[in-house]
């Protein structure tokens, strides 16, 4: 069924939850941190838990796909859009609570707490656990979905439980033993979409956890892209190497098409170098797949998210996925 059919009907129904706030043909590059991305059909910025059931059961009934918008990383959504809706998760869903013992804590957040905030809340509370996690721009709810680790350590090693809604808007409950980590996966029962998590913490010195996040610090300054918008890691480390390493060998370290470009401080980052193209920072990610698989014999898998329509080139196929 065309837009054109659907607006008008959903429109009316979504107008009757509460706790909505819905845009029609909303550019996504404003909430991405490449900041490239065009337009989706339905923008929808939920404020609570209570409106995303019917929210779910709305769009399910309609037929229409919807994807989840989490703070905008690790992802690449397409110049010609996204049909369908994007969600993204508000108020509610920021919330955290402490929960403290004599040496441990355990904290409750709702899947759009920043990770960089619940990094710095730790370090100044004396908690460790989640050192790694510093510089990691995204939502908790993302970072479970996608694992997302560093320096030696993931989500799933202090996650303990997860709540979420299922995409008939049924309310779900999952232990740690409900769940299947992996490298940058977690897969959740029932497609859940993720509306809190509860993870643990020991507890530790405060100055030795500052310290050691100040380290990681210095670290990603040293070795990551700053100043030029981009989306974290393009693509997955191979088993024994690194991405980065592999697209440098291959020579293209510093590579443009159009105003994408491989950084130069990290070959494993793509920068927006002002007014760059999804279709430009994809065709760069084509170009070092296809240069390391032929001089190293690796094939990389990316590990950023590919959101919305894409033009079909040769054999190509639409390119539809979803995000956190």
């Amino acid at each position: 069924m065309s837009r054109e059919h659907l607006e008008k009907p959903l429109t009316r129904e979504l107008k009757t939850i509460s706790g909505l706030n819905c845009k029609v043909d909303e550019r996504l590059a404003r909430y991405t941190s490449m900041k490239v991305g065009g337009p989706a059909d339905f923008f929808i910025d939920v404020q609570s838990r209570a409106s995303l059931a019917p929210l779910l059961g709305a769009l399910s009934r309609h037929g229409v796909p919807f994807y989840l918008l989490g703070r905008g990383s690790n992802v690449l959504v397409s110049d010609m859009g996204v049909r369908g809706a994007v969600l993204r998760l508000g108020a509610e869903f920021r919330g955290i609570e402490w929960q403290e013992g004599q040496s441990e804590a355990r904290v409750i957040l709702g899947a759009a707490y920043p990770m960089a905030r619940l990094v710095r809340d730790a370090m100044v509370r004396g908690y460790i656990g989640l050192e790694f996690a510093e510089g990691i721009p995204g939502s908790v709810g993302g970072a479970l979905v996608m694992n997302a680790g560093a320096y030696g350590s993931e989500m799933e090693k202090v996650v303990e439980r997860v709540e979420g809604v299922t995409l008939q808007g049924q309310p779900v409950d999952f232990t740690r033993q409900d769940l299947v980590f992996s490298y940058r996966n977690a897969r959740l029962p029932l497609q859940t979409v993720v509306t809190r998590v509860q993870i643990r913490l020991g507890k530790g010195d405060a100055g030795e956890v500052s310290l050691k996040v100040r380290e990681f610090v210095q670290r990603r300054k040293r070795n990551q892209p700053s100043g030029y918008p981009n989306a974290g890691s393009m693509f997955r480390n191979p088993p024994g190497d690194f991405a980065g390493r592999l697209i440098e060998a291959a020579g293209l370290k510093g590579k443009k098409i159009g105003k994408a470009g491989i950084s130069e401080r990290h070959a494993n980052f793509i920068v927006n170098l002002g007014g760059a193209k999804a279709e430009e920072v994809r065709r760069l990610m084509e170009m070092a797949g296809a240069m390391v698989k032929r001089r190293c014999g690796v094939q990389l898998e990316p590990e950023v998210q590919f959101l919305g329509e894409w033009k079909v080139r040769s054999a190509e196929r639409k390119v539809r996925s979803h995000s956190r």
